[in-house]
This record gives C-alpha cells, sequence and structure tokens, in this order.
C-alpha cells in the first residue's frame, strides 16, 4: 500500500524518493550488501531464457547506490521530507517482522523440546574436546568446561544426529533467546582416543622443531581445547617452529604492540581519524549482542585498540565493517588460556584477569588477525575485489555443484552478492554459533590457503547443505530470508565435520578443473 502524504495526496514515497535518509546505497564494506532490485520492480524473465545485463550488476552501481547509509545522524527523529519518524516506531516495526518470521518456528520447537526426557537416553554420555564451545580448559587436560545454552532438541532421523547443545549465541534472530537458562555442563575426555590426540599434539607442540606439515595433518579434524591455543599461534606464523626461539618472539612482538597503542592510539581523538574511529566505536557494541563478555566495557576497549592499531598501521583498507569480526575467535581462544577452569567464559568478568595477562591476550589477538589480513587483505582494500572475485567463482561452482539450485536462485533473481558477500567478508562468523566458528577455524588454518582459498569451497558446501530447503522457497523474500538467516543455531561439531568434509571433497574434484573459476562469457 502506498504511503500519502496527507496534507497534499501526493504519493510519499514517489516523492523525492533520492533523498530518503538509509536510501538503499552501499557502504563500502558493509557486512549485510543490500537487494540490488526488488522483485517488484522489474518483469520476471521467462524460465530458461537468457539474462539481459542490466547497468545496475556492476559492484561499482551497487557501492554507489547505498553509500549514504550511514549518513543519518542517531537522532531521536528521522526527517523525511514533512515526515518524522521515530526510532520506536522503527524498533517496533523491525520487532513484528522477527517475531512474525520466528512464529512458524515455534511450535515445531516447542514439541520438540517435550520429548526430551524419551531423547535423552540417545544422547552421548561424553563430548569430543572438539566440541564448538566457549570454554575449553587449558589447564586440565582431562576436564573440558563448557558454557551451553539450555538443551534444544530437534526431530533428527537417527539418534546420533540429535544435538546435545547448541553454541553461544543460539540465534542471530531471536530477541527471546536472552531470557534462556543458561546451564554449565562439565565434559569429562574420559575417552582414550581423545586423550591420544592431545598427547600426540603435545609431542608436536614440544619437540624442538615442530613438524608444521604434520601438525596441520592432525588439526584438519579438529584441535582439542587444551591446546588449540598454542596450535593457532604456530599455524598461523604467529610463533615460530623453533621451540628455543618463541619466548623471545612472543615478549618482543607483545612489546612491539604496545609500543604501537602508545604512539597512535591518541590519534583517535584527531579529526582526521574520528571517522575511522566512531566506525569502530559503533561495531563492537553489535559483536555477538546477546554474549555478556562481548557487552562489557573492558573488552570493548580491548577490541578498539587492536581495531584502530590494525586499521592506521594499513591505510591501504583502513578499516572496513567486518575485520572486527576476525577478531572475535582470536580473542576467546585466547582468553581461555587465563580465564580460571571453574568460570564460563560467556559470562566471566574479564577484570578479574590480571592487567599482564589480558595485555598478552590482546597483543596476541592484534598479530593473529594481523597475520590472517596479510593473506586475503584484497578482501578490505578499496572495492574489495578479493570478495568480487569469490563471489563470482562461487556462482560459477554452484552452477557446477548444484545446477537445479542455481537456476532457481537465478529464476527468483537471487544474485549472490545479496547474500554471500557477508559470508566471505566475515568468513561465515555471522552464519553459525561461535564454537561452531572455533571448529571450522581449526580446519582453515589446518590448510594452505584456508582463509584465502578453501573458505571458497566451505561456502559451496554450505549453501549446498541447505539446498533442499532451499529449493522449497517459491518466492524472493522467501528466499532472502533463509539464505541470510539459515538454520545453524543447533549445530555441533559434528555437521561442520561433515561440512569441511565435502568442502574438501568439492576442492579435490574442482580445484584442477579451473574453468568453473571463470566469470560466464558475454
Amino acid at each position: 500500500m502506498q504511503s500519502v502524504d496527507p496534507q497534499n495526496g501526493k504519493n510519499f514515497w514517489k516523492k523525492n524518493s533520492k533523498t530518503v535518509p538509509g536510501n538503499i546505497r552501499a557502504v563500502y564494506g558493509a557486512m549485510h550488501p543490500p537487494i540490488l532490485r526488488s522483485p517488484k520492480s522489474s518483469p520476471r524473465k521467462e524460465a530458461g531464457g537468457p539474462r539481459k545485463p542490466e547497468s545496475n550488476d556492476s559492484f561499482q552501481d551497487f557501492q554507489e547506490s547505498v553509500n549514504d547509509a550511514w549518513d543519518c545522524n542517531d537522532d531521536e527523529f528521522y526527517v523525511i521530507s514533512d515526515v518524522k519518524i521515530s526510532n520506536r516506531m522503527v524498533q517496533s516495526a523491525a520487532l513484528s517482522v522477527i517475531n512474525s518470521h520466528r512464529s512458524g518456528q515455534l511450535s515445531a520447537t516447542t514439541l520438540a523440546t517435550s520429548s526430551l526426557p524419551e531423547l535423552h537416553s540417545h544422547l552421548p554420555s561424553q563430548a569430543s574436546p572438539t566440541t564448538p564451545s566457549l570454554l575449553p580448559t587449558s589447564q586440565s587436560p582431562s576436564i573440558d568446561h563448557t558454557i551451553h545454552t539450555a538443551p534444544t532438541v530437534l526431530p533428527c532421523s537417527s539418534p546420533s544426529r540429535i544435538p546435545v547443545e547448541s553454541a553461544l549465541p543460539l540465534s542471530r534472530l531471536d530477541p527471546s533467546s536472552a531470557t534462556h537458562t543458561r546451564i554449565p555442563v562439565i565434559h569429562a575426555l574420559g575417552s582414550e582416543r581423545d586423550a591420544a590426540r592431545q598427547e600426540k599434539f603435545l609431542e608436536l607442540i614440544e619437540s624442538p622443531n615442530t613438524n608444521l606439515p604434520e601438525l596441520r595433518k592432525l588439526s584438519w579434524s579438529g584441535i582439542p581445547p587444551a591446546v588449540r591455543a598454542v596450535t593457532w599461534r604456530l599455524l598461523n606464523g604467529y610463533l615460530p617452529a623453533n621451540s628455543e626461539r618463541r619466548e623471545d618472539t612472543m615478549k618482543r612482538k607483545r612489546e612491539e604492540y604496545w609500543s604501537f597503542v602508545k604512539q597512535y592510539y591518541h590519534t583517535r581523538l584527531e579529526e582526521s581519524y574520528q571517522d575511522t574511529f566512531r566506525q569502530i566505536h559503533i561495531d563492537i557494541p553489535r559483536m555477538f549482542p546477546l554474549v555478556p563478555l562481548f557487552q562489557q566495557t573492558i573488552v570493548q576497549e580491548m577490541f578498539e585498540r587492536i581495531l584502530y592499531i590494525w586499521a592506521i598501521r594499513h591505510p591501504a583498507s583502513g578499516y572496513v565493517q567486518g575485520i572486527n569480526d576476525l577478531v572475535t575467535p582470536f580473542f576467546v581462544v585466547f582468553l581461555q588460556e587465563v580465564v580460571p577452569e571453574d568460570q564460563h567464559l560467556d559470562t566471566y568478568e574479564v577484570d578479574q584477569v590480571g592487567e599482564e595477562e589480558r595485555n598478552v591476550v590482546e597483543a596476541d589477538s592484534y598479530w593473529c588477525m594481523s597475520k590472517l589480513l596479510d593473506g586475503i587483505q584484497d578482501s578490505y582494500t578499496f572495492a574489495q575485489p578479493g570478495i568480487q572475485t569469490k563471489v563470482l567463482q562461487l556462482g560459477e561452482l554452484m552452477k557446477r555443484i548444484d545446477a537445479n539450485l542455481h537456476q532457481h536462485l537465478d529464476r527468483q533473481e537471487i544474485n549472490y552478492l545479496q547474500f554471500s558477500f557477508r559470508w566471505f567478508n566475515n568468513l561465515l562468523m555471522r552464519e553459525m554459533p561461535l564454537g561452531c566458528t572455533v571448529r571450522l577455524w581449526d580446519t582453515l588454518h589446518a590448510e594452505q590457503d584456508g582463509f584465502s582459498h578453501f573458505v571458497l569451497y566451505v561456502c559451496a558446501a554450505f549453501l549446498k547443505h541447505f539446498s533442499q530447503n532451499l529449493m522449497a522457497q517459491r518466492d524472493f523474500q522467501g528466499l532472502m530470508l533463509l539464505l541470510q538467516n539459515l538454520p545453524t543455531s543447533n549445530w555441533s561439531s559434528s555437521d561442520i565435520s561433515m561440512l569441511v568434509a565435502e568442502a574438501f571433497r568439492l576442492k579435490f574434484i574442482f580445484a584442477d578443473a579451473p574453468n568453473h573459476l571463470q566469470a560466464a562469457k558475454k
């Protein structure tokens, strides 16, 4: 229904629409690239017919179309022409959309939860050390302290596929997730196989010269929590393989980071850097808003320093939205080393950690993030050509591995840029629980060029995994809602293992057949 100006009777949305604040015109580096066109704004093309090139298919047009999205001030009222829109009205409308989207799943979830006692006997009594949780314990090799949300059991085809608990956060859309009771669960490693794997890791790590190829092989299927932090440092390239050089190297790099803070951090108040720091300051509170850990002032200040120093030292890209998410896995894994084993990380007060230990966590998170970004920096330079390339490659790859799904998306005028941009920009951080991301990063660290190359096949496997769900959606809106909020809140390490196994299969088949990575010829 068209909105009408009560004073002059003109259609409001047709009046001066280019000046509407928040007009869908892109932000450089946005995590959520906007829809290029509405399905109602252009006629449907005939099924199977050739697709005509359109002027707004280029990334330059896409970028220019939303470059004013951050121009609105955070005022109590937004003024559009002669009409004032209250923030409360906007929030109320958004909440109603969320509740409507969620309501269809409530009955199924209630039914599944009511069957918990009957299914409890099928749940495994022991957990793998690679279970995606926020709280693997490094102090004790025999006990893993984890914190999860209340168990959510969904109908499964077999007892082995029943998820025990979902890692934090439960859902990116569900505001009621904050009210769920958090139950601390302690898992004993118990299994001889788990203990043997950890011993193999320790044997490699403690050797005079760590065999990195062997460590990569061992890490591919998941890293035990007790040795994850040091393994990530080694595979990331931050820690040298020679054990005699490690202590001096870490001491020097940590001192170097804090010298950068002393040298540059005060410049955030200068006019030329205020925009950069303002965007960082806005983005950080948005990270996992339902996890108390990331809402602590001391944690947000740590992230601000890390991101600002990186942006100042990398002027070719500067700060780009999405880089803040890449710090999170490193921060969580390194923080686990210094949090007492009887505490739960998601609610732990970080100011209880000693200042020296906090400084170590912050410096190591900075250097490991920097090492990661060195390999994918073209994804964060102007126009983000690295992400553009991967988006095109994903579309060409999907033509080969799931032609039906690709054609279905094409018929509904779904552009891969509209949903996979965020996948590559945040390395799937926003698409699954944080614990699952940590498990995924075990494999990405283990793969050569995992973050720059293998992630393409992970995204293809991820999209293919939900092929049936997507094929069941028959309109543009339904597809976009599902693609932007795929049902992964109950995923566990076993799901990530299946995902990376499928990604490896796709890489094995297609990596040496580069024709699928070429853009379609005009």
